[in-house]
């Protein structure tokens, strides 16, 4: 009925298909119907020539990884017996892999940290200290304003540690291994 009241309104095949959406043949063809006192055809959904293939494509794009591409798929359907163009295979191929995508696709959820409870450090150059290139040392916790900044001779993770300790509270550092001696 929405394309006949769209017909009666505008008195066009053409503009009342472009309000309703569909082909001004469709239009064309509900309105000599109704001029003829028949029934407006059923619409009937026409399969493709790809639809008995359907599941040897889909097992294909699974088993790629969604990487396989239009002209070895379509190879693959003549040898089976396809008798369509590779436009067509290529255009359901696309279909699929797109399904495919939005299937098994990661999904990026970012970190947050926890304030105060994750340490950061970085490396920038540093000054020249009697003679010797120095590395610049930055260290700073999540959710802090605080930040050291040490110069160090290298990258190491001695180094690292040696930086971190006056850091570091006494009592959160741990046993002190070396207490017995």
């Amino acid at each position: 009925m929405e394309i006949l009241a769209a017909y009666d309104l505008t008195k066009s095949f053409r503009n009342a298909a472009a309000v309703c959406g569909v082909s001004h043949n469709t239009v064309r063809t509900y309105v000599r119907a109704r001029d003829e006192g028949a029934q407006a055809p059923v619409a009937r959904r026409r399969g493709r020539i790809t639809d008995p293939f359907l599941p040897s494509m889909e097992s294909w794009v699974k088993q790629s990884r969604g990487k396989i591409r239009g002209d070895v798929v379509h190879d693959k359907l003549v040898a089976i017996g396809y008798q369509g163009s590779i436009r067509t295979t290529r255009y359901v191929l696309s279909g699929l892999k797109s399904k495919y995508r939005a299937q098994n696709t990661r999904v990026h959820r970012p970190w947050t940290v926890e304030p105060g409870r994750w340490l950061q450090w970085d490396y920038g150059d540093g000054p020249v200290v009697d003679g010797v290139k120095t590395v610049l040392f930055c260290a700073w916790l999540a959710f802090s304003r605080f930040r050291i900044v040490i110069a160090l001779r290298d990258k190491t993770m001695p180094s690292v540690f040696a930086a971190l300790g006056p850091v570091v509270p006494a009592d959160r550092r741990g046993p002190d291994l070396c207490a017995d001696r």
